[in-house]
């Protein structure tokens, strides 16, 4: 069996290419290394796997048809795992088009290989920001027919063009909703790595609405990826799942436990929360719980120690 990992060289996806090599798999990663952050971070995430046996990096874009339909043909993916992407909400303010492109169009190009191919599980990401401002905790039926930003509208239409292709196809197809992913080789847009960052240099960072009355469902890495194997590896047919913590943290709380772990203190910059983000996201992960076996085990505290570990090591060798 091979495994194609789209965004096989970003934060979520390199990690599960490690987690899928480690089980013996064979593991193809596609990612087009583009500019949205310095290219040379997805560089060094992939940097161990290149000389291991069952691992190939295949440079393209989901918005080539051309070079996924060469892709298929070479190596013929057995298990897909749909992670690649553009995020961020506040950045799709700016760039709609582009989010439209790559959430919207290249999750179709891929489709249009798989459905020819010979896929036995396809996984495709999506994310907590599709239920918009709906009522908490979210649970898979909260309605997610009012998202906040294109990014959310993007990702909310790529699930429904899942379904379709399932329909027609029959293809097992699961979509799974990440929550607040954190930890190691998270991306520099991400508030963890924006706060120690402006902690280190004794800059204020920005916090909306003071911190207060903003909470997050943080998610640890591990767990996110231990689901992404869970739904790859189970037999239903089409079903969405919720990946989160179920433990929203107040943002004012997390940098308490942030200045905690590194020593470091903070100046806050407080700011109104932006548009496109609701006040609180909360997961309702009991779904995932009866029909995956899944549940998160790695609270705050132990992830961002974690985190912390990490990025100083990367401050050493980088």
């Amino acid at each position: 069996m091979t495994y194609l990992v789209t965004g096989g060289a970003g934060f979520i996806g390199s990690h599960l290419c490690e987690a899928l090599l480690r089980r013996g798999e064979h593991v193809v990663a596609l990612d087009n290394f583009n500019d949205y952050y310095d290219p040379r971070r997805k560089r060094r995430n992939v940097a161990p796997l290149l000389d291991q046996a069952g691992f190939t990096l295949w440079e393209g874009d989901l918005r080539n048809l051309d070079s996924l339909k060469a892709l298929f043909a070479q190596h013929q993916p057995s298990h897909i795992a749909h992670l690649g992407g553009m995020a961020n909400p506040r950045y799709s303010m700016q760039y709609p088009l582009l989010y439209e492109a790559v959430n919207v169009g290249g999750t179709i190009n891929l489709w249009e290989c798989v459905a020819r191919g010979k896929v036995k599980a396809f996984v495709q990401a999506s994310t907590s920001s599709v239920y918009g401002l709906s009522p908490t905790p979210w649970s898979e039926t909260t309605p997610t027919d009012r998202p906040l930003s294109p990014y959310a509208a993007t990702k909310k239409a790529a699930e429904v063009l899942g379904y379709t292709f399932h329909y027609q196809y029959q293809i097992p197809t699961r979509i799974v909703r990440f929550f607040t992913v954190y930890g190691p080789k998270g991306r520099p847009d991400m508030t963890p790595s924006l706060f120690v960052e402006a902690m280190r240099r004794n800059q204020p960072i920005t916090l909306f609405n003071g911190g207060e009355g903003v909470y997050r469902d943080w998610t640890y890495i591990d767990d996110i990826v231990s689901g992404v194997l869970a739904a790859l590896d189970t037999d239903l047919e089409f079903e969405v799942f919720n990946l989160g913590n179920s433990q929203p943290v107040m943002l004012r709380s997390f940098i308490d436990t942030l200045q905690a772990i590194t020593g470091l203190s903070v100046t806050i910059n407080a700011q109104p929360l932006p548009s496109a983000d609701p006040p609180i996201t909360y997961a309702d992960t009991s779904k995932a719980l009866a029909l995956l076996n899944w549940s998160p085990v790695t609270d705050i505290e132990a992830g961002l120690e974690r985190y912390w570990e990490w990025y100083q090591a990367e401050q050493t060798n980088g």
